[in-house]
């Protein structure tokens, strides 16, 4: 079994950024590709970004040039750094880690303030 324990979410005023970080432990043969999705007040859950084990990265058109997805093997971390916030980038950030099967984080509320 996989645990991840995400941190990094917060209020933050419209420009600003925050940075998520998204550990994983526990029974870890191997990790795939590790990402990010987000889930809005009424709206479905959808991807941020994703990084696959050689490092390609993928961002969702919204957040591209402002989003940026790295990990550390070593740590089994996943990390996002957000830069230039705006309101609409408020919701519940969800890690996700193919670990040979999908696991989830628990969720971390981003606030950002107009």
């Amino acid at each position: 079994q996989v645990q991840l324990v995400e941190s990094g979410g917060g209020l933050v005023q419209a420009g600003g950024s925050l940075r998520l970080s998204c550990a994983a432990s526990g029974n870890i043969f191997s990790i795939g590709t590790m990402g990010w999705y987000r889930q809005g007040p009424g709206k479905q859950r959808e991807l941020v970004a994703t990084i696959t084990s050689l490092g390609t990265t993928n961002y969702a058109v919204s957040v591209k040039g402002r989003f940026t997805i790295s990990r550390d093997n070593a740590k089994n971390t996943v990390y996002l750094q957000m830069n230039s916030l705006t309101p609409e980038d408020t919701a519940v950030y969800y890690c996700n880690i193919w670990a040979g099967v999908d696991n989830w984080g628990q969720g971390t509320q981003v606030t950002v303030s107009s």
